[in-house]
C-alpha cells in the first residue's frame, strides 16, 4: 500500500490557491493516554487544522521545549509503543481524511527497521515523516524506503543553515521543509520573527517545496503573522499545553478543537 505523500502535497497546495497559509498542528501520541491521544488529533483536525503531526515519544527529546518533554513522559510511563503511534495515524486519517505524519527522532525508527516502518506507516494511512535528528548525509537509505512507500521526507532547518547546506537539504527533502525558530528563547519577539523570515526567503531560493514554519505560535495573531511569510504554520506546544491544562480529557478535546478553530481564522486572516 502507498503512502499519502500526494494528499500531503494536494492540502498545501490547496492552501496556497486559498492565498493563506495551513495550518499544521503537533500531538504526541498516547497522551494523555492512547486513546486521548488519539481523541485529540482527531479534535485538532476537524477543529480546522489542515495537517497533523503525531509525535513518536521519545525519552531524550532534545529538540523539544519542557512542555512535549512533560508529554512525552506521561506516554512513555504509559508503555506507549510504535504499533499505538501507527493506530493514532489510521484513526485519526480514517476518521478525517486529513494527511497525518509522524514526527520521530532517528534512534527508534533505525531499532524498529526502517522497512517495517515505513510499511507499516504507508499501511495505516501516513503521509511521511519529519525527522529533525537524520543528517542528509546518512538519510539515503530511509528515503529509498520512503519513496519506495510513497512517504514524504521532511528535514528541518534552522536559521543558522548556511545557503549552501539549505540546498543539499532542500534537494533531498520531500512534502514540505520544516523552518525550525524559537520565539522568545533566542532573542526577542521580533528579530526571532524578522529571523524566521529570512530562513523562509533563503530557503525558498533553493526549493520549490513549500515552506512552513515553527515558531512557538500559539494564538492567532502570531499564526497570522507567520502565515504571512509561511506556506505553513506549524503550531504544537500550545495544543499540549491545552491538554496538560484542562481539568479532564473532555475539556482537553474541547480546548483542542478551540485552539485549532481560532489558528485557523489566524491563518486565513489576510486571505
Amino acid at each position: 500500500m502507498s503512502g499519502n505523500i500526494q494528499l500531503l502535497s494536494d492540502t498545501l497546495a490547496q492552501a496556497r490557491n486559498e492565498n493563506r497559509a495551513a495550518l499544521i498542528a503537533y500531538l504526541p501520541a498516547g497522551f494523555p493516554t492512547v486513546d486521548g491521544g488519539i481523541a485529540a488529533v482527531k479534535a485538532a483536525l476537524e477543529g480546522g487544522a489542515d495537517v497533523v503531526e503525531v509525535g513518536l515519544p521519545h525519552s531524550d527529546p532534545v529538540l523539544d521545549g519542557p512542555v512535549i518533554q512533560t508529554a512525552d513522559d506521561i506516554a512513555l510511563r504509559g508503555g506507549v509503543k510504535i504499533a499505538d503511534v501507527m493506530r493514532t495515524v489510521r484513526e485519526a486519517h480514517e476518521a478525517t481524511g486529513k494527511p497525518v505524519l509522524v514526527m520521530t527522532y532517528w534512534n527508534p525508527i533505525d531499532r524498529y527497521g526502517i522497512e517495517r516502518f515505513t510499511a507499516e506507516l504507508a499501511e495505516a494511512g501516513g503521509a511521511g515523516c519529519i525527522l529533525p535528528d537524520l543528517p542528509v548525509e546518512e538519510a539515503g537509505v530511509w528515503r529509498e524506503h520512503a519513496e519506495k512507500h510513497g512517504l514524504a521526507t521532511v528535514f528541518v532547518v534552522a536559521p543558522s543553515s548556511k545557503d549552501a547546506r539549505l540546498a543539499k537539504i532542500t534537494e533531498a527533502g520531500s512534502g514540505f521543509v520544516y523552518a525550525a525558530s524559537l520565539m522568545g528563547v533566542t532573542g526577542t519577539r521580533e528579530s526571532v520573527g524578522a529571523q524566521a523570515q529570512d530562513l523562509v526567503r533563503r530557503t525558498r531560493a533553493t526549493t520549490e517545496l513549500p515552506v512552513c514554519v515553527g515558531l512557538g505560535v500559539s494564538n492567532p495573531e502570531q499564526a497570522a503573522e507567520v502565515a504571512s511569510f509561511a506556506d505553513g504554520v506549524i503550531v504544537g506546544s500550545a495544543f499540549v499545553k491545552r491538554l496538560l491544562d484542562a481539568p479532564d480529557d473532555a475539556e482537553g478535546l474541547v480546548a483542542v478543537r478551540e485552539l485549532a478553530a481560532e489558528l485557523a481564522k489566524g491563518v486565513r486572516r489576510d486571505a
